[in-house]
């Protein structure tokens, strides 16, 4: 993979226009202006450690990624007290499994994009959220956050059903607390933080806390259509998938002809293939996505978005070219992902203790229908044994 060794070091501006790139917005910009010209910037990350992260973490792996190439120190906070606290998705037996398989993760994403992991550290959110300071903080905060501003804050990043509960109002404040603790100049999330982050904007100076910048990635539509979730298997490509399925299931995604509104596939392109072709470029600094759209004809080189949206607008860039880019952009970064799991026992080990199958209750019989099913079971078996 290439990295950013031998290249010229970025000038403050470029390294504002990549940490920027593609980002829906940017509370306090002139934070990180002032900082750029003197230091690296701290920029932390949170990741709730619930679902088994899927494609759709590649959209913050690469602008950690981009963080990373800019010359930024990066924190991946792992919180997993905070996966505890988000409706029990995360039960307390398997939060340190949940937490491990996380880091393996997120750390061999980035290493397929490419980047030098130098600057790139990871920290449990229980290895400080449980100390007597910090909850003497969060004590502190409490009387300053009221608590209708504490659920709105955790509206749309916290799932609640019915009346919400006070783990909902705790979830935005230790957030807030943990930009402290962990020492950064800039949070990075979705725009489905912007509460949280407008609260800690507005609530932190008051208990002596400085002020911090905020980064926000646009949220945009899953590849198969709707929202990618960890839960519906139907709606999202597992990082473990191999390049079969996930050909399959990019063949199905959702991909309206000539329209570029609500379309994943193409939000993909923007938001994953554009800045990974710019950080796998030979001056670092140069997005080109190589594409035949004739055949029998040279391939083009798509080097931004407008011009995609242009060729997609103009049904050159077709649903099926558009498909086959984005599924061989993510078998060749998936393919590194799942050799290293394969390799790694210990690995394997920690997702059957993080995501272990349920076990179904065994259903009753009723009497006198055993015999029966079981011959219908020894059937079917016989059919498959025929059959392969």
């Amino acid at each position: 993979m290439a990295t950013s060794t031998g290249l010229l070091p970025l000038t403050p501006d470029e390294k504002y226009d990549l940490i920027e790139s593609n980002l829906q917005e940017v509370m306090r910009e002139d934070l990180i202006r002032t900082i750029l010209p003197n230091r690296p910037l701290r920029i932390y990350w949170g990741t709730a450690t619930t679902g088994r992260p899927h494609a759709a973490y590649f959209l913050p792996a690469i602008k950690i990624a981009q963080f990373l190439k800019a010359g930024c120190e990066v924190k991946v906070l792992l919180a997993d007290l905070h996966g505890f606290l988000d409706a029990d998705k995360a039960p307390e037996g398997v939060l340190e499994f949940r937490a491990q398989y996380y880091e393996r993760t997120i750390r061999a994403m980035i290493q397929a994009v490419g980047v030098d992991l130098a600057n790139l550290t990871f920290v449990r959110g229980s290895s400080y959220q449980l100390t007597p300071d910090f909850t003497r903080a969060l004590l502190r905060l409490s009387k300053r956050v009221s608590v209708h501003d504490a659920v709105k804050a955790s509206s749309e990043i916290v799932k609640s059903t019915g009346e919400p509960a006070m783990a909902d109002g705790m979830y935005p404040m230790m957030q807030l607390l943990d930009e402290e603790w962990l020492g950064c100049d800039a949070q990075f999330g979705g725009t489905d933080q912007r509460k949280t982050f407008a609260l800690a904007t507005d609530t932190m100076s008051k208990l002596g806390y400085k002020t911090r910048a905020h980064l926000m990635n646009p949220m945009v539509p899953g590849l198969t259509g709707g929202k990618m979730s960890s839960s519906d298997s139907k709606s999202k490509i597992d990082l473990l998938d191999d390049a079969a399925t996930i050909q399959k299931k990019i063949s199905k995604a959702v991909c309206a002809p000539r329209q570029v509104e609500g379309n994943g596939i193409l939000a993909f392109m923007q938001h994953v293939l554009l800045p990974y072709s710019q950080l796998q470029s030979f001056d670092g600094k140069t997005s080109a996505i190589q594409v035949t759209l004739k055949d029998g004809v040279e391939p083009t080189a798509l080097t931004s978005f407008a011009e995609v949206k242009e060729a997609y607008n103009a049904d050159e860039l077709t649903p099926q070219i558009a498909k086959k880019l984005v599924a061989d952009t993510l078998v060749k970064l998936t393919t590194e992902i799942r050799q290293k799991y394969e390799a790694d026992s210990e690995w394997q080990s920690i997702a059957e203790a993080a995501y272990a199958t349920p076990q179904k209750a065994p259903t009753k019989q009723k009497k006198g229908k055993e015999d029966s099913t079981r011959k219908v079971s020894d059937n079917t078996s016989s059919s498959e044994n025929i059959h392969k």
